[in-house]
């Protein structure tokens, strides 16, 4: 007989306590803390959304507002002010047409806790993350509200410093920011940028 997972650091064993998904949502919760990201009435855009715990967290505080997650998996329902969607990210058409199909034309906040599977060679897996935050911040210009703010979890390395360079054309007000329920090895970190 298998045995029960059982989660094996601090941040996972009290998000099962706490009845999230995923031990990713501490690290929203203290970037949410430091920058008041979320407000009641909100249109919130969650990219790389599943298992859903950043949308578990959301949907409490928005209210009356809505958010939609995007992920290339499937996502359980988690509370009628949430709606997600199977759907890659790098297509920004059917990105689009998700956003239609709920009469949105823009977003107050772009998430995105995007990651690629990692292959353990680092500058690949660095160039990837840079990758798909590039499409994050495609898709923050062409959705995003005036003053909106945009949150993309990238990983440092030989590319970081350029990639910034091009958020901060767009985006002026730009903070990096180390989270502390990241893991202790790991090189992500999150960028929060408005405009």
């Amino acid at each position: 007989m298998p045995k029960p997972y059982i989660p094996n650091d601090k941040w996972s064993q009290r998000a099962a306590k706490e009845g999230y998904r995923a031990r990713s949502v501490f690290k929203l919760m203290e970037l949410d803390e430091r920058f008041h990201l979320i407000e009641p009435g909100m249109r919130i855009l969650d990219l790389g959304a599943a298992p859903g715990s950043w949308l578990q967290y959301t949907s409490k505080k928005i209210f009356d507002g809505h958010a939609l997650g995007l992920d290339l998996q499937e996502i359980a329902k988690i509370a009628p002010n949430v709606t997600t969607r199977v759907c890659d990210i790098l297509n920004p058409v059917k990105v689009g047409e998700e956003l239609n199909a709920l009469g949105w034309k823009d977003v107050d906040l772009v998430l995105s806790d995007l990651a690629p599977n990692t292959s353990g060679i680092k500058d690949i897996d660095q160039w990837r993350s840079v990758e798909l935050c590039e499409a994050v911040l495609t898709l923050a210009q062409r959705y995003l509200k005036r003053r909106g703010t945009v949150v993309m979890k990238i990983f440092r390395g030989r590319d970081f410093d350029a990639f910034i360079q091009r958020v901060r054309v767009h985006f002026p007000v730009l903070k990096i920011v180390t989270v502390k329920a990241s893991r202790d090895r790991s090189r992500e970190v999150y960028v929060v940028c408005s405009r």
